[in-house]
């Protein structure tokens, strides 16, 4: 203990020494360290973590293999929970949008649908009052209890206790708040903060129409189960699955073909795994950077190393043991590792609390619960530790190759070699890094530009949406239609907007959307096997096209004559056409059927577009009915107007409070609502235009310190060229060859390992692409700049060498 503390005292001292150096070594490790921190601490929080229930190795969330996000329909749920014998518990859940009222007037609450054996299945007690269960189910809409959640129950009834009791309305519906859930309790999605838990059997209540008896209606956004004790996963799988395949034989029409899977409940497995896809990419470039760095901190200890070359000789000269000098190496690295890593940890979880805090879509009340755990500090800990060690290793067979003698007699100048050493090959690998990161940002960068300038199918600009359900103001059946027809003249009449349009359940590219299949009408076995194509499913009003921006080409719009008297027609996009008709020549009059067997004529045909919150997504076959024809009390208005938005949706909310006080509105742009589809891309540009900074500066002071110790190494060398006649490209060249030729060969590896990399964006950016002209100029451009600021000053201090002043000190 007492020679660790005379090391660590040394080590002090010597980095004291050379505080340019200290600072430079410590930065460098805090910037990947940090780097890496936030990362780990994302993909801890959202794909690691279990959830915060007893037992989470038991729980698992119910996997579609053949369909990312996994609907279900609640008859198909009730088989499934009736009929297995590998699950303790077999439990339903439903995400959605009410309105309650509280006694302060309605308002917008977000919570979810749960089968009355939700809260066993997760084996949490209630932290005021008690849970439904599956015993107070008694049909449909015969449970109106009420259970809240902590963080509503503070916001909205201050914590006041005597709230079990009381009566809140739900969607004009009275519900009994019976429970309070524990305040760590965050649901199997804890990144959708929820307000309340409702009886799934009231789901009529709540949504405004029946579903519960629907089997071809796949509404449930979640499955999740318990399984018995000795039960694997693979073997609840199957059992489910032969319950499907029976649902097949059994409902033909109804059942499609599915195989199941589990899974762990969370955030990354609800989003079909392109969270984890997008984090893993993280993790490997931020897991390159921190090799960058290490590489950096190698060559700068090699050079210091180096410069000390002599204090070492002395030293070894003095009876000094080899084992003591690396010792006390190693304690600088570990020093600067743990200083380093302390800077980059603090900074890390500074951003990881701003991103917990963080709300990217208003409308939703959606977090990154990213608060950073104890894995976070253990792992930032660790890589700090190993770093040190790594970087603190690179001259150690310098310092034990050291000859005092030879040393001490060449002076303090002794030869450079002139061949490649594994100084040269870390920095080469450091500039490949480097490469690597700038050209993944350029593809994002580029991508997300493409996303910006690209036809939607839609036209965001100028247009306003605004989002209400008619049925939480207590309107159903034919009253639905009529207040809908009448809230659209009523916004025709505003100044300023040119046309009005009305969209249900989603407009285009929201994170919300209904998809169903469709069979030729030359089908006469509908079942689900048969289907001709799956499509993305809007009612819509006449107008909405025009108010959308959407371009008809070929056919007509809909007219309010296209009612539930007139024969059932539809509008489709070309893929549609394409795909279902084999042509678009032939679609136009063409007839195709539902699953329910309905005939619908195709009477116009549109442009393709993008519907999901994905502007990734594939050509999508999409169908456009009218709103009349098949009703959608979930609804949004388009508004195309020449008026400033904020004084439009100030007169529009006017205008719908004049006719309903009580219905519910969510105002925004449509450019403003595509932050969600733009979220993705937006992500990765700006993460991986973080990394790509991050690069660049390790390499360049990489390059820097490697050039500057060849310049300083060789000056005697460059004073008697240069007294010799030497022009000053030669000097350049004799002086930053070397460093020149890394930069080139890193650069050139970096940008073909960047163009594999950068196929993993794909997924996430839109027209992402490593072989776009402009991507590949903006790489040599950077590394190029690069190169030639991280030489600057060595070259300047090159070219100014006096030979006399050098000749004279030796």
């Amino acid at each position: 203990m007492t020679n660790w503390l005379q090391d660590l005292r040394y080590a002090v001292r010597q980095l004291r020494k050379s505080p340019g150096f200290t600072f430079a070594a410590i930065l460098t490790l805090a910037v990947a360290i940090g780097a890496n921190s936030v990362v780990f601490g994302a993909l801890d929080a959202l794909v690691l973590r279990p959830l915060n229930v007893p037992d989470p190795e038991t729980l698992h969330a119910i996997g579609h293999e053949n369909d990312a996000f996994g609907y279900e329909s609640y008859l198909n749920y009730v088989d499934y929970r009736d009929r297995n014998r590998t699950f303790e518990h077999f439990a339903a859940d439903n995400f959605v949008g009410a309105a309650l009222d509280t006694g302060d007037g309605p308002a917008r609450g977000w919570g979810e649908e749960v089968s009355g054996n939700f809260f066993d299945a997760m084996e949490i007690k209630p932290y005021l009052g008690r849970f439904f269960h599956a015993s107070d189910e008694h049909g449909p809409n015969s449970a109106p209890f009420l259970v809240i959640t902590y963080s509503y129950w503070q916001n909205h009834f201050k914590g006041a206790r005597g709230v079990v009791g009381q009566t809140v309305l739900v969607n004009k519906h009275p519900f009994t708040i019976i429970g309070v859930t524990p305040p760590e309790f965050l649901g199997t999605l804890p990144a959708f903060a929820s307000d309340f838990y409702v009886p799934i059997v009231n789901q009529e209540q709540v949504d405004g129409e029946s579903l519960l008896n629907v089997r071809g209606n796949h509404w449930i956004s979640e499955v999740v189960g318990r399984v018995k004790p000795g039960v694997t996963p693979a073997q609840a799988a199957a059992d489910l699955n032969t319950i499907q395949t029976d649902l097949e034989k059994t409902y033909p029409k109804d059942v499609s073909h599915v195989r199941y899977f589990l899974e762990r409940p969370g955030i990354a497995n609800a989003f079909g795994g392109a969270i984890k896809a997008f984090l893993a990419g993280l993790t490997l470039l931020t897991g390159l950077i921190l090799l960058a760095a290490c590489a950096n901190l190698g060559t700068l200890f090699a050079a210091r190393a180096a410069d000390r070359s002599r204090e070492v000789a002395l030293r070894l000269a003095l009876g000094s043991s080899r084992r003591r000098i690396l010792r006390g190496l190693f304690s600088e690295a570990v020093l600067i590792s743990l200083v380093g890593g302390g800077l980059g940890l603090w900074l890390s979880v500074m951003l990881l609390r701003g991103l917990t805090t963080w709300r990217p879509f208003p409308e939703f009340p959606l977090n990154l619960p990213v608060t950073p755990g104890a894995n976070v500090y253990l792992a930032a800990l660790l890589l700090a530790l190993v770093s040190g060690f790594l970087f603190g290793a690179v001259p150690v067979r310098q310092v034990l190759r050291t000859n005092p003698y030879e040393v001490i007699k060449l002076g303090a100048n002794p030869h450079i070699g002139r061949r490649f050493t594994a100084r040269d090959l870390l920095l080469a690998s450091q500039i490949a890094i480097c490469a690597v990161l700038v050209t993944s940002s350029l593809v994002a960068v580029r991508g997300l530009a493409h996303s910006l300038h690209t036809r939607f199918g839609v036209e965001p600009h100028n247009a306003l949406l605004v989002e209400t359900d008619l049925s939480m103001a207590g309107y159903s059946g034919e009253a639905i239609p009529t207040l809908q027809k009448r809230l659209i003249q009523e916004l025709q009449t505003l100044p300023g907007v040119t046309s009005v349009g009305m969209v249900g359940p989603d407009p285009p590219l929201h994170m919300g959307w209904m998809n169903t299949i469709v069979f030729s009408d030359q089908t006469t076995d509908l079942r689900a096997s048969n289907a001709t194509a799956q499509v993305d499913l809007y009612q819509i009003s006449p107008e909405y096209l025009q108010a959308a921006g959407t371009a008809l080409q070929a056919g007509r719009n809909f007219t309010w004559h296209d009612d539930k008297n007139a024969p059932r027609v539809a509008v489709v996009n070309r893929e549609f056409a394409r795909k279902v008709f084999g042509s678009e020549s032939n679609a136009l009059g063409g007839y195709f059927k539902r699953r329910d067997g309905t005939r619908i004529q195709v009477v116009g045909i549109v442009e393709d577009g993008k519907y999901t919150a994905n502007l990734a997504e594939s050509p999508t076959c999409a169908m456009f009915l009218p709103l009349v024809q098949f009703p959608s009390n979930d609804v949004w208005l388009v508004l195309r107007s020449t008026r400033d938005p904020q004084q439009l949706g100030a007169a529009v909310r006017t205008k719908l409070r004049a006719v309903d006080a009580g219905l519910p509105l969510f105002i925004q742009t449509w450019e403003n609502e595509m932050n969600g589809a733009l979220f993705a891309p937006r992500m990765a540009a700006m993460s991986l235009g973080v990394l790509g900074i991050m690069g660049a500066m390790l390499s360049m002071t990489g390059i820097f310190g490697m050039a500057a110790y060849s310049v300083s190494k060789r000056l005697r060398e460059l004073g008697i060229r240069v007294a010799l006649g030497a022009q000053r490209k030669e000097v350049l060249k004799a002086a930053l060859g070397r460093a020149f030729k890394l930069l080139a060969f890193g650069s050139a590896a970096g940008l073909l390992l960047g163009f594999l990399a950068s196929r993993v964006l794909a997924y996430v950016v839109y027209q992402a692409t490593p072989r776009d002209p402009a991507v590949l100029a903006g790489v040599v451009f950077a590394m190029a700049l690069l190169g030639l600021m991280a030489t600057w000053v060595p070259a300047r201090r090159a070219l100014s060498v006096d030979p006399a002043i050098l000749l004279r000190e030796e």
